[in-house]
């Protein structure tokens, strides 16, 4: 018996040594490489209107760099968090999200610019309810797949059900309006279904349910429909000083820089003829100084990021852990939604649309919600490895 037990033990030992040692996390060195090209070029793209608006051309840097530090310190947080309690709470989320989008319309709460009522004003920043709303919906409907696994793919209500959550959402980001955040939004969830195994016929009937829908509502508000001409043609003469004067200007930035760009610092379209350089469009400067080069480095990372995502859902799912599975895609899907959308604007595929680049775009709602999310990916290959490791462990012992 002891022969045997040191032979088990040798057996162990030996599976052990024979692992590959576990390198750097490949999450956790994008995001910060995202977030550090981030305060980089966005100080670059805000310094002459930081200057004029507030004397100090390093105003917006302070800030980002305080959201920055915040975004690091809800990650600390956020990785100490197990992945049950998330789920234990998924239905007071999505209750907390309902809430919070109602308030953003409620006037004197909700903070108005340039017609959309989109911000919670704290006094030190600004409340995205929409950025929140995003993760918790992916939370809640991770947690119904993982209890409804089987269901969604054989009937109509089981599948119904998460879309009616997220609907709901959907109808209250209208009213903001936030048409980005609720595209976003959708997507995700008809996603995450498909992944789920739900029958691709249903989805699609639902998908032209909601392009009718979005057209109804499109025809109805004039703004929306001059968005969409102006893209069309931005460079005609009723456009290129209107609707489409943005997206000029941006594809202006990206003629410019060429295949190497002008330099850090010497963007021209950042002196005012840009708006929102910072924010929506700092992609556009990113070519315009850095090149096709610069913006192939920023869209790589996002494309990485995104892959990991859906390798960690990948091996959560193999591992029939379905809620780490649906959460890590639908973290990927978030990501890939919010930097699709707004490359699309940036290049001139998609119409101009108010949605941030996660850890480039100026912002502290945004930022912060873009570390969270990638600290929710680290936790989650953390928890599914762990799990691995003891399956692992269980098979040698058991052998």
């Amino acid at each position: 018996m002891a022969i045997l037990g040191r032979t088990n033990q040798l057996s162990l030992a030996n599976d052990f040594a024979a692992a590959p040692a576990r390198s750097l996390n490949t999450v956790l060195l994008v995001a910060f490489a995202l977030l550090s090209i981030g305060l980089l070029m966005m100080t670059s793209a805000s310094v002459e209107i930081a200057n004029s608006s507030s004397g100090d051309p390093f105003y917006y840097l302070k800030r980002q760099s305080v959201f920055a530090l915040i975004g690091l310190a809800a990650s600390a947080i956020t990785l100490a968090i197990p992945l049950s309690l998330w789920r234990r709470f998924s239905f007071l989320l999505v209750l907390l999200s309902y809430i919070l989008l109602i308030a953003v319309l409620i006037p004197g709460i909700g903070k108005s610019v340039n017609g959309s009522a989109r911000w919670i004003d704290l006094g030190f920043f600004d409340l995205q309810p929409s950025e929140l709303a995003k993760l918790f919906l992916v939370i809640f409907t991770a947690d119904y797949l993982q209890k409804n696994y089987q269901a969604v793919r054989d009937n109509w209500k089981h599948f119904l059900i998460p879309l009616g959550v997220s609907g709901v959402a959907a109808w209250l980001l209208q009213r903001e309006p936030d048409h980005g955040a609720l595209v976003i939004l959708m997507a995700t969830t008809f996603c995450l279904l498909f992944l789920a195994g739900a029958k691709l016929w249903r989805i699609l009937l639902i998908v032209l349910i909601a392009v009718i829908g979005f057209t109804a509502i499109a025809i109805t508000k004039p703004h929306v429909l001059a968005r969409f001409t102006s893209f069309q043609d931005p460079w005609a003469i009723e456009n290129v000083y209107g609707d489409g004067y943005q997206l000029a200007q941006a594809l202006i930035a990206f003629g410019r820089g060429e295949w190497f760009g002008t330099g850090l610092g010497n963007s021209i379209q950042k002196l005012y003829f840009l708006p929102e350089a910072h924010t929506d469009f700092v992609l556009a400067i990113i070519g315009e100084e850095f090149g096709m080069v610069g913006v192939a480095v920023v869209v790589s990372l996002f494309c990485i990021l995104v892959y990991r995502a859906f390798v960690i859902g990948r091996r959560a799912e193999s591992q029939e852990s379905y809620f780490a599975a649906f959460f890590a895609y639908g973290l990927g899907l978030l990501f890939a939604g919010q930097a699709l959308i707004n490359i699309g604007v940036n290049i001139g595929l998609l119409p101009t649309k108010g949605l941030t680049l996660p850890f480039l775009s100026y912002g502290g709602a945004s930022l912060i919600m873009s570390c969270v999310m990638a600290a929710l990916l680290i936790r989650i290959e953390y928890e599914t490895d762990r799990l691995a490791a003891a399956t692992k462990t269980t098979s040698v012992w058991e052998r």
